[in-house]
């Protein structure tokens, strides 16, 4: 897929449809030179971009049933619903090892969107970066406000990159990819409403003014940028992979067997897909 980027949304457990898509990317030698993810979106993509066929579904499905990736007794011991330190310590690092070689020697750009609390700002970390601290940056994109905390890195504090930027088509087109295969977690009728809980936002981060107001408008960037895609798929400037359903999985999904049938889903879609996406990129 020369000159054709991949923007991958987050999502939470939602992003195991992701990791569908992209574990029948792998087994068909399909690779992209430029991959943007956020949050779970980017978690899913290591693997991916590391060659190892089959890790994400373990990771994300089959480990799902430990009370150390989700749990409320994270959250009441350390104040994190997700177990962070088993999710980007003990699971790379011993359980199901990432291959961290494979991973810095594939000839693939890869980037992960992070929200800087004190501005406001997205910050982008690239692979090609000096010091790149792969685990770290996951951890920060993943952090999501509320149930994680915030991540001291690179002198900043940050959060999910989701917050910000939802699905970052235009820092693929900024980054020279105007033509992109986008893959959502998310129907296309869907539409994310105002915040319910402003007060809330407004009490947990007083004091991180920048911060609170991207959280109250966040539901405006989210629609604006499906709204955006839409335009340019009907262009024939993206390619489009969603559910064509509402899921029936939440952020944080602790059933394996609805997790099991998202990754298949996730899977024959791409499968299904594939001969439309090979037209649409000319090859």
């Amino acid at each position: 897929m020369e000159a054709i980027g991949l923007v991958l949304e987050g999502g939470g457990m939602r992003a195991v449809y992701t990791a569908g898509v992209l574990e029948y990317f792998l087994e068909q030698n399909v690779f992209f030179p430029y991959i943007v993810g956020v949050s779970a979106g980017a978690c899913v993509a290591t693997s991916y971009l590391s060659r190892q066929k089959g890790r994400n579904k373990i990771v994300n499905v089959d480990m799902i049933t430990d009370k150390r990736y989700i749990s409320w007794r994270n959250y009441f011991r350390k104040g994190e619903m997700f177990g962070m330190d088993f999710i980007f310590d003990e699971i790379p690092n011993k359980l199901v090892p990432f291959d961290y070689g494979a991973f810095s020697a594939s000839q693939e750009e890869f980037v992960a969107a992070t929200t800087d609390v004190v501005t406001g700002e997205t910050i982008f970390y690239r692979k090609s970066d000096p010091g790149f601290d792969v685990l770290t940056v996951l951890r920060a994109s993943s952090s999501l406000p509320f149930i994680a905390p915030i991540v001291n890195f690179d002198g900043r504090q940050l959060l999910d990159g989701g917050i910000s930027d939802p699905i970052p088509v235009r820092q693929a087109e900024k980054d020279g990819f105007k033509r992109n295969v986008v893959v959502l977690t998310r129907d296309t009728g869907y539409r994310k409403t105002p915040n319910r809980f402003a007060w809330f936002v407004r009490r947990i981060y007083a004091k991180f003014p920048k911060f609170i107001g991207i959280m109250l408008r966040r539901h405006q960037v989210y629609n604006e940028q499906v709204a955006y895609i839409r335009e340019q798929e009907s262009q024939g400037n993206l390619f489009v992979i969603r559910p064509e359903k509402p899921l029936e999985v939440g952020r944080m999904e602790k059933d394996s067997a609805k997790l099991d049938a998202l990754y298949l889903q996730g899977y024959e879609d791409a499968k299904r897909l594939m001969p439309s996406l090979k037209a649409w990129s000319g090859q």
